[in-house]
């Protein structure tokens, strides 16, 4: 009895980050891709059982980049122009690529700029890479 075809799960390591055009392979974790919906909860007059639930709001999380620091200044660059008042909203993709390097999907996200630029914690005790961790505010997210 012939069976369906089996279709592997994607696996998480193997990505492409672009931002503005400039498209960055050294990250080493991307966390917040989500969307959530604010829930409103209804009650007609006349009706005291359960309130309706009915969508609200659509809020998209911070997208968190982390990466080993580099001399590489472009993305501080953007963040310390935010901080000095000139705001560059820019759009931007997560790709994810199979193990041959071919894309398999994208999350683009619209009008983002950087909210928090962390350095890792250093210590004399470590031998640990130096990273460096960034968050994107954005106004959308959409999987292409």
């Amino acid at each position: 009895m012939p069976t369906g075809e089996i279709k592997d799960p994607y696996v998480n390591f193997n990505f492409l980050v672009e931002i503005g055009g400039i498209t960055r392979a050294a990250f080493q974790e991307v966390s917040g891709l989500n969307a959530t919906i604010d829930v409103i909860e209804h009650r007609e007059g006349g009706e005291n059982t359960t309130p309706r639930k009915l969508p609200g709001k659509t809020k998209y999380g911070n997208i968190t980049l982390k990466w080993g620091m580099v001399d590489d200044t472009d993305l501080y660059q953007w963040h310390l122009d935010t901080v000095k008042g000139k705001i560059e909203r820019k759009n931007g993709s997560i790709i994810l690529l199979d193990r041959g390097g071919n894309e398999l999907t994208r999350w683009n996200f619209e009008r983002g700029w950087l909210s928090k630029y962390e350095i890792g914690q250093l210590s004399a005790e470590g031998n640990d890479v130096t990273t460096v961790t960034i968050e994107i505010v954005h106004e959308g997210l959409t999987q292409a």
